[in-house]
């Protein structure tokens, strides 16, 4: 593994509870279904009701959408300016020497997207927590209740890192290049055609190849499938260190699954097309592929 320090067991967690600099944050957020008549895809609710209901001791509740993403455009979840993340990381008490231990409920995804985020803005000392909240309730961890005490707040400077974010325009350039290969998280019906998406015009970016965020997690313990494992669905798709990767989902949030595998297996050239299908699909200038 590349950095085990970005992946963290609930067992070692248990055994950080209460450490000074130990920041522990639930990113779960809920893709609820739109009102009627709406094309929106989903609607982003925030996982404040299930924080409150029971969360690991000491954490705090990150809110993706409302505080940490751009709230100026109709695609969610994208990545915002570098102060309003500086700001808002700096209210939840995460300084540069924080240990932070990141965590979802129902999927990872929530987790690795802000750690994926906090790595473009040069922060290092984020650990993704393997199996999330699922994992630490089933090993009958202890929980507390109630709204988030939150951390005393401070300064969070970044110090942010080209080449983690790529526009649509930049992936079209990508897929006339044979050095980059770029890769769908989504699962396979969606990257087929087969189904109607919820993002518009079903179908995949062309000539991208289909490694499926569900498939590199363990579906009864919700953690990370092996590295070998891992690393050989990647390969059967082309995958290889010699190339850069741009990897793609529906919203930018499960392809930081594929990314996170990537970086443990070596990989260096890995970036994200924050966009995904909630913009490809539904802007008829750009090509779509189906089988």
């Amino acid at each position: 593994m590349r950095d085990p320090r970005a992946l963290i067991s609930t067992a070692e967690l248990s055994s950080l509870i209460g450490q000074p600099s130990l920041r522990v944050y639930d990113c779960t957020t809920y893709l609820e279904p739109p009102p009627p008549g709406s094309d929106d895809p989903y609607i982003a609710v925030p996982g404040r009701q299930t924080f409150e209901e029971a969360h690991v001791p000491g954490a705090d509740f990150l809110d993706l959408q409302g505080e940490f993403s751009d709230t100026t455009t109709r695609l969610r979840f994208m990545m915002p300016a570098t102060a309003q993340l500086e700001a808002a990381f700096g209210r939840h008490g995460l300084a540069g020497d924080s240990r932070v231990v990141l965590y979802g409920i129902g999927s990872m995804m929530w987790a690795t997207r802000f750690w994926w985020m906090l790595r473009s803005l040069g922060f290092d000392g984020a650990a993704v927590l393997d199996g999330g909240f699922d994992k630490w309730k089933a090993e009958g961890r202890s929980t507390e209740s109630g709204p988030a005490r939150g951390y005393p707040p401070t300064t969070f400077k970044a110090a942010p890192r080209s080449g983690f974010f790529v526009d649509k325009r930049a992936v079209l350039a990508a897929t006339k290049e044979p050095g980059t290969v770029i890769v769908n998280a989504l699962g396979p019906q969606f990257h087929k055609g087969l189904e109607s998406s919820r993002y518009g015009r079903p179908g995949r970016v062309p000539g991208s190849v289909n490694v499926p965020a569900a498939t590199l997690v363990n579906p009864a313990g919700k953690d990370f499938t092996t590295l070998s494992d891992a690393g050989a669905k990647f390969a059967a798709q082309g995958v290889t260190r010699d190339k850069r990767v741009i990897c793609y989902c529906g919203g930018g949030i499960s392809a930081t699954i594929d990314l996170f595998l990537l970086h443990q297996l070596g990989h260096d050239a890995l970036t994200l097309y924050d966009g995904s299908m909630g913009e490809w699909a539904r802007d008829p200038s750009l090509p779509i592929e189906t089988d």
